[in-house]
């Protein structure tokens, strides 16, 4: 579960992250790899489907990408295209994390991206 979060700090299982994370459907979480992203479009903000790929590691019912604090994440359409077949859900983080809570109380399989800054 997220505990919950602040500009630039996330809380998940107890424990505390200062940077954007993945979390899978297994409960396993990793640094995202906003990078991939930045290295093609110069902004982290700008979600490329090759950095979604890196994600796609375990089979998943819905993607839940928080947005950041003020929302300028945003899913490329090519992105969008990527997992067609699943539910896309974007929310401002905050807003996020609570639905990303409740799913996995219904015990669906979500893959979560969370931006935690801007």
């Amino acid at each position: 579960m997220i505990e919950k979060v602040e500009f630039g700090r996330i809380w998940f299982d107890g424990r505390e992250y200062k940077y954007d994370i993945v979390i899978y459907p297994s409960g396993s979480v990793e640094r995202r790899k906003k990078e991939i992203s930045k290295g093609k479009h110069g902004t982290s903000h700008k979600f490329d489907p090759d950095e979604l790929r890196e994600y796609l590691k375990e089979e998943f019912d819905v993607l839940v990408v928080g947005t950041g604090m003020y929302g300028a994440l945003s899913l490329l359409p090519e992105s969008r295209d990527l997992v067609r077949d699943k539910e896309i859900v974007e929310k401002p983080t905050p807003e996020a994390i609570k639905l990303f809570n409740e799913l996995r109380k219904e015990e669906k399989k979500v893959l979560g991206v969370f931006h935690i800054t801007c």
